[in-house]
């Protein structure tokens, strides 16, 4: 008997993903830069004519294109690429230098930019252009991949942020550090404070060493420079803000500052959605055990908002 069991299940499987392909195809792709290659997924419906892409950026840190990193695997950003696939919308999602397949084009850390990842994303954006099947190109950016989404954005159909800071990175991480004992508060604020003037630290507290450790600082120097205000008020195509109400990392106060920077940007707030665009109650135990969750479906609001806008004639 639990051999039958077993084989239903695995043909249940089977059937599944033959179903799936059915639907649509997902191949490798490459960019070339001038320091090595950026490799990502490029997921293509299988019905007939010209698609609309979306390019997916993800956020912060080691998330690889699928929205995982080691401390996170929910796979919302594969799941996001799975269903607009089921739908009609092919997608790009990719592993940004240093992660992933995209590992060796990090080079060392020290030479990092916030320019790299702009003009990586850029240069998909150009690949996706100058692809014959696609009809129109969108750029999908989530978290910190918000704020490279509207650096690099421009002459394409439309940009999405998801769960985009409306602040500069060293606002932001101020405010973050800001429940820290008052010492090692002051010491952050100034650490942060000379890095937004451009000028590199000579030392750190152990405290805060990964944080601001010599080799990462010349990258946050990069960083800080970018004001999402300022990136969003720019954007001439049509502008989606979506944030969710239960975000541990982004409020609603950073979408309203993006709205605030382009009234003719569209702004939707969704209900109980944490930042890895999941449903979850006011608890953040429950909404931390969403991190590690693929098994839990993407915000229905979410989907239907991201359709809407790409399908809009």
């Amino acid at each position: 008997m639990k051999r039958s069991l077993l084989f239903l299940l695995l043909l249940a499987a089977g059937l599944h993903s033959r179903a799936q392909d059915s639907l649509y195809h997902q191949t490798e792709v490459v960019l070339a830069t001038a320091q090595d290659t950026i490799r990502g997924t490029l997921a293509i419906p299988r019905s007939g004519g010209k698609h609309v892409v979306a390019l997916l950026i993800a956020g912060s840190g080691p998330t690889d294109r699928n929205g995982n990193n080691p401390m996170a695997r929910n796979a919302a950003l594969q799941l996001l690429a799975d269903t607009l696939a089921k739908r009609g919308i092919a997608t790009l999602r990719y592993d940004k230098r240093g992660i992933g397949a995209s590992a060796p084009a990090m080079g060392k850390e020290s030479d990092l930019r916030f320019e790299h990842y702009i003009n990586d994303a850029a240069g998909w954006i150009r690949l996706l252009k100058k692809d014959k099947r696609f009809s129109k190109v969108y750029v999908i950016g989530h978290s910190e991949g918000s704020l490279i989404g509207m650096a690099s954005a421009a002459g394409t159909q439309g940009f999405i942020s998801i769960a985009g800071a409306g602040f500069p990175a060293g606002e932001v991480l101020k405010k973050q550090l800001a429940s820290l004992p008052e010492k090692m508060r002051e010491t952050s604020r100034l650490l942060v404070d000379s890095l937004q003037s451009g000028h590199t630290v000579s030392s750190a507290p152990i405290t805060l060493y990964s944080l601001f450790r010599p080799s990462v600082q010349p990258y946050l120097i990069s960083w800080f420079r970018y004001d999402p205000r300022v990136l969003v008020r720019t954007l001439r195509m049509p502008v989606l803000v979506l944030q969710g109400t239960n975000d541990l990392q982004v409020t609603v106060e950073d979408a309203d500052a993006l709205k605030a920077a382009n009234p003719r940007a569209r702004m939707l707030l969704i209900p109980g959605m944490n930042h890895v665009l999941r449903i979850v109650p006011s608890d953040t135990k429950e909404n931390m055990k969403s991190y590690g969750d693929a098994s839990r479906p993407l915000a229905p609001e979410l989907v239907k908002a991201i359709l809407d806008f790409l399908t809009k004639k």
